[in-house]
């Protein structure tokens, strides 16, 4: 099965870069990014989950709304982007449960940071999806974490997918800086060793970026826009050509 999710929050990134954005920019261009992103899911007949903060479903409510009668899920990102306390997991659930009228299951940190699994136990998720179960300099260490779904806490613990053996992260910005084709072929290599695939993108990435503006360097900025939109329709006609299903993560752990 074929984990598609996004992380959908007030666009904060510009400030990792030192630079200003104002509240309003934030969420507009998240929500751009968001329509495009249902609109591609829309034309190929897939489902996905997304990981919304209450900040953000707060001020998209049309978009949250096309979201659920699409038939995507919706899970929680926590209550704001870039400030997080414990309290943040049960409340963040209720208010995007109130908001949207349905379940709330899962869990997604923000940045893919530590978060106390037993927390987000007495939280009353199902699944935690916050773990990159690889290296990266600066951002993660989760060497000595399962590649793939295992159980902690009483909460299903789904990381997001690495290849086999080197642990290669299959995420958005592999998916921005590899060829088409060979990070194709690692997420199939990965499918068949494990027999899903977890990966996860941002709205703002379906977005024309400035560079003037937001700083980002040309790793961050490769294959985003338009390219982006037309890349993430080459994939999925890939992954749907070789016979995969796409579901939900809720869909997904009633399969495990």
């Amino acid at each position: 099965m074929i984990l598609l999710s996004f992380d959908i929050e007030e666009f904060d990134m510009p400030f990792e870069y030192g630079r200003d954005i104002s509240f309003e920019d934030q969420i507009a261009i998240s929500v751009q990014g968001t329509e495009a992103i249902l609109d591609i899911l829309e034309k190929k007949q897939v489902k996905a989950t997304f990981f919304s903060t209450v900040v953000f479903a707060e001020h998209a409510k049309n978009t949250i709304r096309r979201i659920i009668d699409s038939g995507h899920e919706l899970a929680s990102h926590g209550y704001y982007h870039s400030d997080f306390k414990a309290e943040h997991l049960a409340l963040s659930k209720k208010c995007l449960e109130e908001l949207s009228g349905v379940p709330v299951r899962g869990f997604r940190m923000a940045r893919m940071q530590p978060v106390d699994e037993r927390e987000v136990t007495k939280a009353g998720y199902d699944y935690n999806s916050s773990i990159n179960p690889t290296f990266l300099p600066g951002r993660y260490n989760n060497l000595s974490k399962p590649r793939r779904y295992y159980r902690e806490e009483n909460v299903w613990q789904i990381p997001a997918s690495v290849s086999p053996l080197i642990r290669f992260p299959l995420f958005w910005l592999s998916f921005h800086n590899l060829p088409l084709g060979l990070y194709t072929w690692m997420c199939k290599t990965t499918i068949q060793k494990d027999g899903y695939l977890n990966t996860y993108f941002h709205p703002w990435e379906f977005t024309d970026l400035d560079q003037d503006r937001f700083g980002f360097p040309g790793y961050v900025r490769r294959n985003t826009g338009i390219e982006m939109i037309k890349r993430f329709d080459r994939y999925i006609s890939f992954l749907k050509g070789q016979g995969y299903s796409f579901g939900t993560f809720s869909e997904f752990i009633q399969t495990i």
